[in-house]
């Protein structure tokens, strides 16, 4: 996933994310519907306004699904599966930071 490609702005029309993820508007609308992370804020006209965050999380279903070789039900278990492991990186972080203070 390169994250140099992602120019610095706040939000990105589906146009924009279509050219730097290199995927076609329709598979990113469809992805939206596959993928409960993926979930774009809409304008008050009905248009899709990506953040940063989405365009990582796109590169990285995009990875997993073109370079991994998972099906969607699998990148669906892999996502979930980091965003556990993450949640239980930061939650020993924190146990790690309340020990340091009871000390």
């Amino acid at each position: 996933m390169e994250k140099e490609k992602i120019p610095e702005k706040i939000f990105f029309s589906i146009g924009e994310v279509s050219e730097i993820t290199g995927l076609p508007s329709y598979v990113l609308r469809f992805w939206e519907n596959k993928f409960s992370s993926l979930h774009p804020q809409k304008s008050r006209g009905g248009h899709r306004r990506y953040q940063k965050r989405d365009i990582e999380q796109i590169l990285l279903i995009k990875n997993l699904l073109y370079e991994n070789g998972f099906t969607i039900q699998g990148a669906q278990r892999e996502l979930k599966k980091k965003k556990n492991d993450f949640n239980i990186g930061w939650l020993k972080e924190q146990l790690k930071e309340i020990l340091k203070t009871l000390e």
